[in-house]
């Protein structure tokens, strides 16, 4: 731990959305990182210095002390000074453009969260399964009927979890592509085949315009969603937010537009993802899909390791609010900290075998969904849509192999693949 700070050659590349999109390079920083600086300072010309959080136990440390490491002070992203000062021009002096329950903390969170949680209890998702079902039916259809090869991530994947969520909302089914084009514009920002047309990804303030170009976008479709659910409430997620009671009152419109943005993006993207590297890795690995087809009951845990593999919100930033002692770093009052999970997903002193896919991984302690009170609040929706959909699609495969390069997206925030060109045989 004698290392304080880490050379901008290692750490700088961890702030440019791009660089993600070699995940095996981001793996081996990241290796380095844990190795020789598991918690030191990143000091990159034009960012505030962030401590660079790698190793397992400190990020599950960081992510439960809620109270000392608040996810509402500062921006949840990795952002320039620059654009930092941009983001509470833009929001009126407040650190974010949008208000989710990601940049919420106690008793703010705990309250917004309250107002969803019930829906999303495991009894009450278990209740989706037959439904999910005869959607994850219909995807494999299109499969069928696509012919042998197709891009599964674009077709599919970033489809099927899409459909899902926006049905729960209430959305019709002519407003899922906009949800789609929207979440890309905001959590894949700079990357050039899914950013907003226009935009100049090599401009270091696009994240801002883009953002609140997006929350306007939200606001304007869900204006009048919350004007239809106030005067007619109907079964549906969109209902419970724009009815839902924050501490007895109503919630003010820049939380609950907020609300729907988190549920109309991350309720699917980061599914999609994990769904899409699922196939990736099966793709690459014929000996695997005999395995689970063989053996059924390694599903379960081939869904658990393709969360930890694939973990999509790959960091979140988080501020101290008092000094606080971190594996012996002396953390300052106003420290910023960046939360590595996918690091912490490959930490070699907790997983066997780190680096290797393992359907059959036991334990396995991931926190691809985060951990503490900020655990995602979907989590048991995206497990039940991702075991169904493998308990459906791999009894049916006969072949399947890759056909062609696959692709991940640029981006440092949320972060899964764009293109699994895959070659395929139904039974």
């Amino acid at each position: 731990m004698s290392n304080l700070v880490i050379p901008n050659e290692l750490v700088a590349p961890l702030f440019v959305p791009s660089t993600f999109a070699n995940r095996a390079s981001v793996e081996g920083m990241l290796a380095r990182l844990r190795k020789d600086y598991p918690l030191s300072k990143a000091e990159v010309p034009g960012y505030d210095p962030h401590w660079i959080v790698t190793k397992y136990n400190d990020v599950r440390e960081v992510s439960r002390l809620d109270d000392i490491f608040h996810s509402g002070d500062r921006s949840k992203t990795v952002v320039s000074q620059v654009a930092e000062q941009m983001m509470r021009d833009y929001s009126g002096g407040q650190p974010h453009i949008f208000r989710t329950l990601v940049h919420m903390d106690k008793p703010d969170h705990t309250a917004y969260r309250d107002v969803t949680k019930d829906t999303f209890m495991p009894q009450n998702i278990a209740k989706l399964e037959g439904s999910i079902r005869e959607t994850v039916r219909r995807y494999i259809e299109k499969m069928e009927k696509f012919g042998n090869e197709m891009d599964f991530a674009t077709e599919i994947s970033m489809l099927l979890p899409l459909e899902v969520i926006c049905t729960l909302i209430g959305l019709p089914k002519e407003d899922h592509p906009m949800m789609l084009r929207l979440t890309q514009w905001f959590l894949s920002y700079a990357d050039p085949d899914l950013c907003r047309p226009g935009s100049n990804i090599t401009d270091p303030e696009q994240q801002i315009k883009t953002w609140q170009i997006v929350y306007d976008e939200f606001k304007n479709y869900y204006g009048a969603v919350i004007k239809d659910r106030q005067g007619c409430p109907r079964h549906d997620i969109a209902s419970i937010i724009a009815n839902g009671k924050v501490n007895g009152c109503p919630m003010d419109e820049r939380s609950m537009i907020s609300y729907f943005v988190i549920a109309s993006t991350a309720g699917h993207d980061t599914t999609a993802a994990t769904i899409a590297n699922g196939m990736w890795t099966l793709a690459k690995d014929p000996e695997l899909l005999t395995r689970l087809q063989a053996d059924p009951s390694l599903i379960p845990g081939f869904v658990e390791e393709c969360i930890r593999w694939t973990c999509p919100a790959v960091a979140f930033v988080r501020s101290a609010a008092q000094d606080y002692e971190l594996s012996g770093r002396q953390i300052k009052k106003g420290d910023l900290l960046y939360i590595s999970y996918l690091s912490a997903n490959r930490d070699e002193e907790i997983f066997e075998d780190a680096h290797v896919f393992k359907a059959d991984r036991k334990p396995n302690r991931h926190i691809g969904f985060s951990y503490g009170s900020h655990i995602c609040v979907g989590q048991h929706l995206a497990r039940l849509e991702l075991r169904v959909f493998w308990e459906e699609i791999i009894p049916r495969l006969k072949t399947l192999s890759m056909a062609g390069e696959g692709k991940w997206q640029d981006s440092e925030f949320v972060c899964g693949p764009k293109y699994v060109p895959i070659r395929y045989e139904f039974n």
